[in-house]
């Protein structure tokens, strides 16, 4: 607990703030201010220091230098717990400064109510961005407030706790205002590029795309793709290709083996898992050879000249793997539009992000993969041991396919799959007409399904085209339903607990 004994406050709204004021007065604390926010804590009759008397220089050029002073920001940035920083404030007669209380002018309201450049410029805040920078950087020593969305807050915080705060209280003042930085930042280069920049909060590098899903849309991606990708060679990656590319990394992270997964439109068309990398490859390509035309392919081993080969016939947007064999690499560049792309071994993004109205939607990423031990056995007749790796292998399929779906898998070769249907019955018919068109036998496959069933109309289907066994989440009022069905039937079921819907 560190006990304040003087504050700094310069804000540009005054809404709120007495409170405030009245109650660091009435636990002693000394109050600095300057320029409209020193003459509001006057009018309170409650003593208060100008700032000019500390750094002996008045406010200058219209307003614009009033804090910029090592007075002002030693006292803020100094090290309590340093004899060295001690040393240098006692030697200048630098005053301390415990708690900052600072917000910003409003630029972004300045922007949108079409004042002129002039206007808007002199809403451009330098003082106060520093403030909030320095106070939260020294969060071990200081107490940022960087809004007065906090007011609340700090009353309640000043009331209960006298007047002291804790360093993960301090720490989680500072957080919020390097976000009101980063907020603020973005706005104005968003302004002074004089560039339509969406969601301009959003940090990292933004580089502009050729378009977005269509050619009339403008797109950019927002971040460091270098950091997971090492493009090799081909045209630049679309938005579209980014998005088929995230889902293709996303399939192939859960295979095993050497597994090879083609994408579509976000979804896998054809995946597989064998002893070679050509093995998976055809076993992949098998199941819906018309859909991988102009797709998106990654491998989880590095692609040899044999796989490559029998690659190169097909034409396909983008290649991705952990690397390329050297002959195999020349021989898939004879395509120059053809993109290849080198993954690095990265972690993906922990959350997943959508705009939704007028914000954005962040969720943690579906990390729950089915495991031999998630499942519970429902029905009379226990799956195999080849069942068990076929549904496990299915269901880290439907993990990542579009809901509502349906994935049939045999001998860890996807078979087919429903994607994207506002039924499940429609899913499974979808994949079971998909299966008979590319000459698939479904006898012996195993049905995952991201959700659970409602009625019982899906096993009695998938038992009728030679469906085994089944893995769902469970949880439908009328479960009982299905496993009666199956145990009539002869056929296993397990259920895991864990719903993958995706959107």
């Amino acid at each position: 607990m560190q006990k304040l004994g003087s504050a700094l406050i310069s804000v540009y709204h005054k809404d709120g703030l007495e409170p405030v004021v009245r109650q660091l007065h009435d636990l002693g604390v000394k109050l600095y201010s300057t320029g409209g926010t020193q003459t509001f804590i006057e009018a309170l009759g409650i003593p208060v220091t100008p700032v000019e008397t500390v750094t002996g220089f008045p406010s200058i050029l219209d307003g614009r230098v009033k804090t910029l002073h090592p007075m002002v920001f030693g006292g803020i940035l100094w090290r309590r717990d340093r004899k060295d920083d001690r040393d240098t404030v006692e030697r200048f007669g630098i005053p301390s400064f415990d708690m900052v209380i600072v917000d910003l002018y409003p630029f972004e309201d300045t922007v949108a109510s079409g004042a002129s450049e002039e206007d808007i410029i002199e809403k451009i805040d330098i003082g106060g961005i520093s403030l909030i920078r320095a106070a939260a950087k020294n969060f071990a020593h200081c107490w940022i407030v960087s809004s007065r969305n906090q007011y609340a807050e700090v009353l309640d915080l000043l009331q209960t706790q006298q007047g002291s705060l804790r360093m993960d209280q301090r720490k989680a003042f500072a957080g919020a205002a390097f976000q009101t930085s980063q907020h603020y930042d973005a706005h104005i280069a968003s302004w002074t590029l004089g560039q339509e920049q969406p969601f301009a909060t959003l940090s990292g590098p933004r580089h502009a795309l050729r378009y977005g899903e269509n050619p009339h849309q403008k797109a950019w991606f927002v971040g460091d793709l270098s950091a997971q990708l090492e493009q090799i060679s081909g045209k630049e990656l679309s938005f579209n290709n980014l998005l088929d590319v995230e889902a293709a990394l996303d399939y192939c992270a859960d295979g095993n083996r050497a597994t090879v997964a083609v994408i579509k439109h976000n979804n896998a068309c054809g995946m597989a898992s064998r002893q070679s990398l050509l093995e998976a490859w055809n076993a992949a390509l098998a199941a819906d050879p018309v859909s991988a035309f102009g797709g998106v392919i990654a491998c989880n081993q590095v692609v040899d000249l044999a796989t490559a080969e029998a690659m190169n016939s097909l034409f396909f947007e983008v290649l991705l793997a952990p690397g390329f064999a050297p002959e195999a690499l020349e021989l898939l560049q004879q395509k120059k539009n053809r993109i290849l792309v080198k993954t690095k071994d990265m972690a993906p993004a922990s959350h997943r992000v959508r705009s939704v109205l007028n914000g954005v939607l962040i969720q943690e990423r579906d990390y729950r993969t089915d495991a031999a031990e998630d499942l519970r056995v429902v029905t009379q007749v226990a799956p195999t041991v080849d069942q068990v790796a076929d549904l496990l292998y299915a269901s880290a399929i439907s993990k990542h396919t579009k809901s509502n779906t349906i994935v049939l898998v045999k001998d860890q070769q996807l078979i087919a799959a429903g994607t994207g249907q506002t039924s499940r019955v429609d899913a499974l018919q979808q994949a079971i007409h998909k299966a008979k068109s590319f000459g698939m036998s479904l006898k012996g496959a195993v049905m995952a399904s991201d959700a659970f069933f409602p009625f019982p109309d899906c096993v009695e289907i998938a038992y009728q085209e030679g469906i085994t066994a089944v893995i769902q989440p469970g949880g439908s009022v009328k479960d009982d339903l299905s496993v009666q069905y199956c145990d009539q039937q002869g056929m296993a079921m397990v259920m895991t607990g864990i719903r993958h819907f995706k959107h």
